[in-house]
């Protein structure tokens, strides 16, 4: 089948199988590995992405499903200049990462988080995240990185 869709600002066009998975397509057919596939049942969050403005796991859509959508990865927050999306410098400054696994996942559910409430509280980051899982860092760090990129005056 036939899909279109813009990932990145980048509009593509390309033929796929009907059962492909967004996240397959994401990583196989554009090259965007930062999208990560961790468990394949929807349970980790690791594939998370901007489907339109709000995060949703990829590994539960097809392809297809993505028929003239916006998609923003890990790769489309930071700016052309290659400054980092407040949220991408917040958990970098907080160290809310350790083996990197869940962090594109987590960024871009965080993102998402604050989007919808731009000053959450500890409770509500953690509440907001609970969908994607970190097996390495008991989630202060994450939680604290959030908030401080919810103080962020770049965050818009």
């Amino acid at each position: 089948m036939k899909v279109r869709m813009t990932v990145n600002g980048v509009p593509y066009e390309d033929e796929v199988e009907p059962r492909l998975l967004l996240v397959q397509y994401i990583r196989g057919m554009l090259g965007l590995t930062g999208t990560n596939i961790g468990c394949d049942t929807s349970s980790c969050g690791s594939c998370t992405v901007l489907f339109g403005g709000e995060s949703v796991k990829s590994c539960t859509l097809l392809a297809v499903q993505g028929e003239g959508a916006e998609i923003t990865t890990i790769e489309g927050l930071a700016l052309p200049d290659g400054r980092l999306h407040p949220v991408q410098r917040a958990f970098r400054e907080n160290h809310g990462l350790q083996c990197g696994f869940c962090t594109p996942g987590m960024v871009m559910a965080a993102v998402s988080l604050l989007n919808e409430n731009p000053h959450p509280s500890a409770r509500e980051v953690r509440e907001g995240l609970e969908g994607n899982l970190c097996r390495c860092t008991g989630y202060h760090n994450i939680v604290e990185a959030v908030l401080a990129a919810a103080r962020s005056e770049d965050l818009s």
